[in-house]
């Protein structure tokens, strides 16, 4: 095997190692089997329990599966009143598919009010692709001063919303921002191996 096709093999052998080995948008099915329904009794948290479980990001999508309702996207003021008289979106369609497009906390209710007072709610937070800038424990903790009041402490990083938070170190989550790096690398190796089959 000549050099030349080695390396066109390696070179398509890692791109195609970046592309499926990335992390790609997921679809979640709200509620599980149970879908978009008036809870139990004792589950009036169902949705919020169910996506507080979960991590949502930028690109991924929710699947409504329902009968006989709807699903009204709103404000937080819509969402504590279960007001759906000026929504964001509204989908009575029984099989709704929302896009999560932007970064923060969305409030999702029924459109019947009686239903959304019943539990028919959720509200979930919806993170950026961009990684987090992680900011390593230190060994002994800085002096009490005017100046260290806004600095990251142990174990902190600062998200892209600029605030910091407690995190054990970056998550696997924030490999979402790698597929654009990824995409380039794969280009770049494609690239490099089609020029050397041209030399």
């Amino acid at each position: 095997m000549s050099p030349k096709t080695l390396l066109l093999l390696c070179s398509f052998f890692l791109a195609f190692t970046a592309i499926f080995g990335s992390v790609s948008a997921k679809e979640f099915p709200v509620g599980g089997v149970v879908g978009w329904r008036i809870p139990a009794t004792n589950e009036s948290q169902l949705y919020n329990v169910w996506a507080s479980r979960r991590r949502f990001h930028v690109g991924d999508t929710l699947r409504f599966r329902y009968k006989n309702d709807s699903v009204a996207i709103v404000e937080k003021w819509g969402f504590f009143h279960c007001d759906s008289s000026n929504p964001i979106a509204f989908f009575n369609d029984g099989d709704t598919v929302v896009s999560l497009d932007n970064a923060g906390t969305m409030y999702f209710i029924s459109g019947n009010a009686d239903r959304c007072k019943r539990g028919v709610i959720m509200t979930l937070e919806v993170k950026s692709p961009s990684p987090a800038r992680y900011f390593p424990p230190t060994i002994s903790q800085p002096p009490e001063n005017s100046y260290s009041v806004g600095a990251p402490g142990p174990a902190q990083y600062v998200s892209s919303g600029g605030s910091p938070f407690s995190s054990p170190g970056p998550s696997s989550s924030d490999s979402v921002a790698m597929v654009s790096v990824s995409v380039f690398v794969i280009v770049a190796i494609v690239g490099l191996g089609l020029f050397a089959l041209k030399a």
